[in-house]
């Protein structure tokens, strides 16, 4: 599996386009400059009154699908 980890800080209000289905995906610059997109939803079980951050882990299987998504650090 492939395994990513990028930083997020995402505010309450700036969330809320993809919790009301405006946005439908997050991009993310990397540390080495690509950029990583994935679906908004999977960062619901993040979100708290201020928002989405902290440092995250996300995997990909062998093809490319979404595996999980974890939090490393607050």
């Amino acid at each position: 599996m492939n395994e990513i980890t990028f930083r997020l800080n995402i505010s309450s209000d700036r969330f809320r386009a993809y919790y009301e289905g405006i946005a439908q995906n997050v991009v993310v610059r990397l540390a080495d400059g690509r950029n990583l997109q994935f679906p908004a939803n999977i960062l619901r079980p993040f979100l708290t009154h201020t928002g989405v951050q902290g440092e995250f882990a996300i995997r990909f299987d062998n093809k490319n699908k979404l595996a999980d998504i974890r939090r490393v650090a607050g």
